[in-house]
């Protein structure tokens, strides 16, 4: 899959600083994160899915999406885990109107990743990566005394899209310093 633009976005909370080498590393890469974790963490990787539920996207992501106020979606929140430590907390939203034919399996993922599924797709785009930093974040409820880095990106699966949006912990990118 071709590499997409990299932008930050000040309208996504947007901090004035820049990542290091090594967060840049993780926020630009266009593989699959998921297979880039289970290796870091030589398999000792989990899926634990801490919310999945019906519900209406944030403004943010509807305007990410151009999806009208009213539409549904599933909304799926993870955290994705190697050697027993938190390493990114994820949000996927993924319209009702995408969950059809083939992609309907995405209503069954259960704890297995979502970026597996995705990255087998030989036709799977993305579009360009929006980058945050957040302050003192508990993005998703998972506690961090410290900011982390993220990056929110639409995929487009079947021609259909659904948000991901990745906040990459203290705990990882001390692992890969």
């Amino acid at each position: 899959m071709r590499q997409p633009p990299i932008r930050l976005d000040a309208g996504w909370r947007f901090r004035a600083t820049r990542p290091d080498a090594a967060t840049l590393g993780w926020l630009a890469d266009p593989g699959s994160l998921t297979a880039r974790l289970v290796a870091l963490s030589a398999g000792r990787f989990r899926v634990r899915v801490t919310r999945q539920r019906w519900g209406r996207p944030t403004l943010a992501e509807r305007r990410a999406l151009a999806l009208p106020g009213n539409e549904w979606a599933l909304l799926r929140e993870v955290v994705l885990e190697g050697c027993g430590e938190p390493w990114v907390v994820a949000r996927s939203v993924i319209p009702r109107t995408s969950l059809t034919g083939a992609n309907r399996r995405l209503l069954s993922l259960g704890d297995r990743p979502l970026g597996a599924f995705l990255f087998r797709d030989p036709g799977l785009r993305r579009t360009a990566v929006t980058v945050v930093k957040l302050d003192q974040a508990s993005p998703l409820g998972v506690a961090s005394a410290h900011s982390c880095w993220g990056r929110r990106s639409t995929f487009l699966l079947r021609g259909a899209p659904l948000l991901v949006a990745e906040y990459f912990l203290p705990a990882l990118l001390e692992t890969t310093r």
